[in-house]
């Protein structure tokens, strides 16, 4: 028996909101689905050069009273980055809170529009502590 990776599922409250979000991180979107039946648009989006790894934004048109408070999500999504200090600062420029700093150079936490966690790591050895983010405390949970 063999078993391959397909996506990962989140559901969006604002599909334009979130695409934006996710392009922030460097995704792509790599196709689209919208069923005028079922009234959802499915947007997948993945990193260059690694469209076999997927996230599936489903949003529903006629919406989704529980997001973003409910749990219907799952623990997380990770991403591998080169330097997790840029990727926080560039983040953090554009609005996003950093839930779980990256005090050890390795490790940040951040939430999508939809309240999806996203962990950051540092590709490699962990970076050397550096301010602002060693001395920075977590906000809210990851």
């Amino acid at each position: 028996m063999t078993i391959r990776y397909l996506h990962t599922m989140v559901r969006v409250k604002d599909l334009e909101k979130s695409m934006a979000f996710y392009r922030l991180l460097g995704l792509k979107e790599t196709r689209r689905h919208e069923s005028e039946q079922g009234r959802f648009t499915l947007v997948f989006m993945a990193p260059p050069g690694q469209e076999d790894c997927p996230i599936e934004l489903t949003y529903n048109w006629d919406g989704d009273t529980g997001l973003p408070s409910d749990s219907r999500h799952f623990g997380h999504l990770a991403y591998e980055v080169d330097d997790i200090y840029a990727m926080c600062e560039h983040l953090q420029k554009h609005g996003v809170l950093i839930n779980r700093p990256p005090r050890d150079g390795r490790m940040a936490f951040v939430r999508s529009p939809d309240n999806v966690s996203i962990e950051l790591l540092q590709r490699g050895a962990a970076k050397a502590p550096a301010e602002p983010w060693a001395s920075m405390a977590s906000t809210g949970h990851w």
